[in-house]
């Protein structure tokens, strides 16, 4: 694999729609998948920017929502 400037990656999100970067060369690892993106270090890292605006994860998210529908309101 290429270092620094040349160095080619794959955004990846695991089940709890948390996105890291992985490189390109290289499998998967087990719980992530493939997020379709792929190119330099920054162009993944700003990808993630764009689409991962909330950072709680998945189940949380769910569980809150759960809450507040099973929840009476005052």
């Amino acid at each position: 694999m290429p270092n620094g400037a040349d160095a080619a990656y794959k955004v990846v999100v695991n089940h709890e729609e948390q996105y890291s970067i992985w490189p390109a060369d290289r499998a998967t690892p087990a719980g992530w998948s493939e997020a379709g993106v792929e190119g330099g270090r920054a162009e993944c890292l700003d990808h993630i920017n764009r689409v991962w605006t909330d950072i709680t994860p998945l189940s949380v998210r769910r569980a809150l929502a759960e809450r507040d529908v099973s929840s009476p309101t005052p």
